[in-house]
Parts: structure tokens; sequence; C-alpha cells
């Protein structure tokens, strides 16, 4: 792997730690993450990274409708400049349209990325801020998408993990 490979790779790595997304999200040291293929149960995660509520709270499950590989400009990632528990609304939208992005001005460049199409078949978001400071899922929406059955979102694959469809 190249040195640009491993500097965006580990840039996104910490992008995501920033923005809150899940561990389990990213796969194991030295394991290969398996291919997502159209057809596939996939959950988006998010909360649980308290000290009590280890457990992801809120979710997004749905199904791939389509891959789309597609080349993209990996630029630097926008400096929000407060706490996370401090972001809009907004800020989530402007780190996740950020993605790929990269903390180095050595690493900006064009990269491969993986985008998936999620047909979505259930939800569950905070309505209120009582657990956790809004992120990307709240209020029954996904960044600024209001959540419906069948609903086709455009996400990147790294901030899937797999499941189990629904009967």
């Amino acid at each position: 792997m190249s040195r640009t490979s491993t500097s965006l790779l580990a840039s996104i790595g910490t992008l995501l730690l920033a923005i809150a997304l899940p561990a389990a999200a990213a796969p194991a040291a030295g394991s290969a993450r398996p291919i997502p293929q159209p057809g596939d149960c996939v959950i988006l995660r998010e909360g649980g990274s308290g000290w009590l509520l280890k457990a992801p709270t809120y979710w997004l499950r749905g199904t791939i409708d389509r891959l789309v590989r597609e080349r993209r400009m990996a630029a630097l990632c926008p400096q929000i400049g407060k706490p996370m528990a401090a972001f809009t609304r907004a800020d989530h939208a402007r780190m996740a349209a950020a993605v790929p992005c990269v903390t180095s001005a050595a690493d900006v460049g064009e990269i491969e990325v993986l985008r998936v199409h999620v047909r979505v078949d259930s939800w569950e978001t905070p309505w209120s801020h009582q657990n956790m400071a809004p992120g990307w899922l709240f209020r029954g929406q996904f960044l600024d998408q209001t959540l419906h059955k069948g609903l086709v979102i455009d996400m990147d694959a790294s901030w899937l993990e797999f499941c189990e469809a629904e009967s």
C-alpha cells in the first residue's frame, strides 16, 4: 500500500472517530471487510459511546439497492471549531458531505470510493437531547432527509455494518 493510501486510510479513520461513528463500522486490524452486494442488509449505528450506554442506541437499517464506485477528490476535512457535543445538524451534514477528506494538505488527492444506495427499511432515532447531542440520526431524519420506508439514501460504504434481514 502506498504512503498516500495509508495516510488517507488513517485520516478517514480519524474523521470517523471525530464524528462519532461506532468503531464497529471499521474492520478489525488485519481483517478483510467483505464487499457489500445489492440485496445485503446493512445498518448505520449511532450512539452508545458513553460510560453506561455502550451499545449503539440509534440506528437506520436498510437494504443495498446498488453500488457506485467513483473517483472523488479527498480535500482537507472541515474545521468546525467546536466540540462534537455542540455540533448542529448543519455541522454534521457538512462533515458527512466532506467525506472522503484528509487532515494533512500533503494527502489531498483523488481516490476511488465505494458509495452505496441504501433503501430504508426501519430506523430508531432520538427525539430529544436527553441521551446525547443530536448526530446524523435525529427526529426521524438522516442528516437533512426525512426518513420513510423505501427512501433511498446515498452514503459511503464505510459507514455501514452488515446485519440480518428483518423477517
